[in-house]
């Protein structure tokens, strides 16, 4: 038996200091050469559907004349916040148009905003389970500390292996490296809602479903918008790094610039990813805090409802506790 446990640890390869080698890297390496042999064809429809979503947005987005674009998302961030930020808006992004980086700028614009979807669709549920399920959250929370903590450079390598070079590959990169923000912000926003609201649904007879629906999200929609602000900055960021295994638009000529030397080029990329940074950054800021303000008037409101001593005198007059019941019926 010891010459046995002698032999078999030997075999055993180990590190200077005799700790033995633990092969995770080899490990995940054999587990996505098996996902690929097993289901390879799925990847590869996932892979298509991404490109030919991203390529229709693009060409939607380039579609237009560039100034006549600019109005357009002039308008948008008019409709978000108010004339100053529109003019803004149309400034730098004239400025793009200017370095000839418009079309690059569309390219990268329908990668972030596919990728951001995705992300939401994924990171929303998982945030309100975590919320709801404090096992959930436990599972939940060291995954994301692995996918926020993980150099963003790593991801690329096994999202190549999966969906090979070009854009699918990126897009999935970038669709990982900004998940977590969705799924913690929705988390902490529903989780930051006012056990007092809560009751007041419950005790209308609400089901958990119309709490969540009419009550928990509404109240959190502030803290959900911050995490769609943080999913968006962090999909822009990735999606110049997915340029190395051809992800396109400004990440592309980013990468053109580093293999050149071509300072020009790489400065002028640069300052358009600013440019859609801070569009991006200030419109959704914008939503976030209107959603903020009618969060906090809804919130007080309903505070109010709940303090009176009157009960029929609060369902004539209280428009909240109305919306309140016709939620929870």
């Amino acid at each position: 038996m010891s010459t046995m446990f002698t032999t078999t640890f030997a075999t055993v390869d180990t590190v200077e200091s005799g700790v033995p080698r633990v092969p995770i890297g080899q490990w995940i390496e054999d587990g996505l050469d098996w996902v690929l042999d097993h289901a390879g064809d799925a990847f590869d429809a996932i892979a298509n559907a991404m490109d030919n979503t991203s390529s229709a947005l693009t060409d939607l987005l380039q579609w237009p004349p560039a100034v006549v674009m600019v109005l357009v998302l002039a308008l948008i961030a008019w409709a978000a916040r108010n004339w100053r930020l529109a003019v803004c808006a149309a400034v730098i992004l004239t400025l793009v148009i200017g370095m000839e980086q418009w079309d690059n700028a569309m390219q990268t614009l329908s990668v972030v905003l596919v990728a951001t979807v995705i992300a939401l669709i994924i990171g929303v549920p998982i945030g309100i389970a975590a919320a709801r399920w404090d096992g959930v959250s436990s599972i939940v929370r060291p995954v994301m500390d692995l996918m926020q903590t993980m150099p963003a450079f790593v991801w690329l390598v096994p999202v190549v292996m999966l969906f090979g070079i070009g854009v699918p590959a990126g897009m999935v990169a970038t669709v990982i490296f900004a998940l977590p923000p969705a799924v913690r912000l929705t988390e902490l926003g529903i989780r930051q809602v006012d056990p007092e609201i809560v009751e007041a649904g419950q005790a209308f007879g609400g089901t958990p479903r119309q709490i969540l629906g009419g009550i928990q999200l509404p109240l959190a929609m502030p803290t959900v918008m911050a995490g769609v602000n943080q999913v968006i900055m962090l999909a822009l960021s990735m999606a110049v790094i997915a340029g190395l295994v051809g992800g396109g638009g400004l990440g592309n000529a980013v990468m053109t610039a580093i293999s050149r030397l071509d300072v020009a080029l790489g400065f002028e990329a640069g300052l358009s990813v600013v440019v859609l940074a801070i569009y991006l950054d200030r419109v959704t800021a914008s939503v976030g805090r209107q959603r903020k303000k009618t969060g906090t008037r809804r919130l007080s409101r309903l505070r109010r409802s709940r303090q009176e001593d009157d009960p029929p005198k609060i369902s004539e007059h209280d428009e909240e506790l109305n919306e309140l019941q016709n939620i929870t019926n």
